[in-house]
């Protein structure tokens, strides 16, 4: 989620998370991108030192800094592209065997999350398994709506469960 927000902070319209594991090549990937505001190359090149932070409410910045260790404990890696203007494209990745390869956790809650508090961003969920891959789409889930918010418990509840038996059906990690 925290990763996702810093596309919100950088003023991106669309927001896509994918999500590819393959048990065959020992890869499980994240690829976060967004069209906001991006990074200078001297930026980017700082972005992993915890005291390199567009923030002003603290002098910290962990999340990228701990993504980069995280991986690089579980077999994996990091990479960054960003350009200033065109928006930026975090790619993370890990062994899919490694036992330090972090849990997903509630992804269902951090997607419904991120759209009912960004309901003016369009954000794309793509989750792909050797079973079969799945897209959520608040543009879709917006034309289905109308004019209902998303920001609306009932609707929460229904596109949280909905993630979760997609994400089922396709027999994605955990």
């Amino acid at each position: 989620m925290d990763l996702m927000e810093n596309s919100v902070r950088a003023k991106a319209s669309t927001i896509k998370l994918t999500i590819k594991e393959s048990t065959t090549d020992n890869l499980y990937s994240v690829t976060i991108e967004d069209d906001g505001v991006g990074m200078s190359p001297d930026f980017v090149a700082r972005v992993t030192d915890p005291y390199t932070t567009t923030r002003t409410t603290r002098k910290v910045g962990l999340g990228l800094p701990l993504i980069k260790m995280n991986t690089e404990i579980a077999g994996g890696g990091m990479s960054i592209d960003s350009e200033v203007g065109r928006g930026t494209i975090l790619s993370f990745w890990y062994a899919h065997d490694s036992w330090d390869r972090p849990p997903l956790g509630d992804i269902a809650g951090t997607i419904v999350m991120l759209a009912a508090n960004n309901e003016d961003k369009r954000i794309i969920y793509k989750h792909i398994s050797k079973k079969g891959e799945y897209t959520f789409d608040t543009k879709e889930i917006k034309e289905i709506l109308g004019d209902m918010s998303i920001n609306n418990y009932d609707i929460i509840k229904y596109l949280k469960e909905m993630i979760n038996e997609n994400i089922l059906d396709i027999e994605a990690s955990k």
